[in-house]
């Protein structure tokens, strides 16, 4: 039987140096973002998302970026799930992207705020019906007694709504807006390479290297 103590990896693949990164860590984010497209990874905007509660107790589960500009980046859920609940209480966020066939994550750690409706309205008209539909049928991180509830209550929204259900007063954007952001790329010997930027007071970027 396999050990877990024996689960290892040398990362070989590549490097990077502070001298090799864009000054400007969106535009380094969208370099590596580009690659993970070019090399057609499963699912590369997907995030590990962390929020804090108001009691102090940290919570993490994968979402979707569905958006980045020099703002910072964007995802979309119910305002009042766990995760809107610990927003709206502590409205800090770290995100992590894993790349692990490229050896690669990215950190981002921010200040989080609602996207404006307009941009709400117009991600949601986007997706496909049955998503729509979903948004109203699930209230989303509480109990239900079992999935022929869910599928019932999907069942009368699409009933009232038709083809054209509105967007959820309880539904929309998120952005996290980013004061750190970090670029981690694996390396021999556990000697991996990590490149830090801090945002500034004036909006400029601190580019720094941490110890692995």
């Amino acid at each position: 039987m396999t050990q877990l103590a024996d689960l290892r990896r040398n990362y070989m693949l590549s490097a990077l140096s502070e001298s090799d990164v864009a000054a400007d860590p969106i535009r380094q984010f969208q370099t590596w973002f580009d690659e993970a497209l070019q090399a057609k990874l499963p699912e590369p905007n997907a995030m590990t998302l962390a929020t804090v509660a108001a009691n102090g107790q940290p919570s993490a589960r994968i979402v979707l970026l569905k958006g980045m500009d020099a703002n910072g980046f964007t995802f979309f859920t119910n305002y009042e799930s766990r995760k809107g609940l610990d927003l709206q209480a502590n409205p800090r966020a770290a995100l992590l992207f894993h790349w692990v066939q490229l050896e690669r994550q990215v950190r981002v750690e921010g200040i989080v705020e609602k996207v404006d409706e307009a941009e709400s309205d117009a991600y949601y008209a986007s997706r496909p019906l049955g998503s729509r539909l979903g948004a109203w049928a699930s209230e989303q991180s509480r109990e239900v007694p079992g999935r022929d509830v869910l599928e019932a209550r999907e069942a009368d929204f699409r009933s009232k709504f038709g083809e054209n259900p509105p967007r959820p007063a309880h539904w929309g954007g998120y952005r996290v807006a980013p004061t750190w952001i970090e670029f981690w790329q694996g390396r021999p010997s556990r000697l991996h390479d990590r490149i830090g930027y801090r945002k500034q007071d004036d909006g400029s970027w601190d580019i720094v290297r941490l110890s692995p």
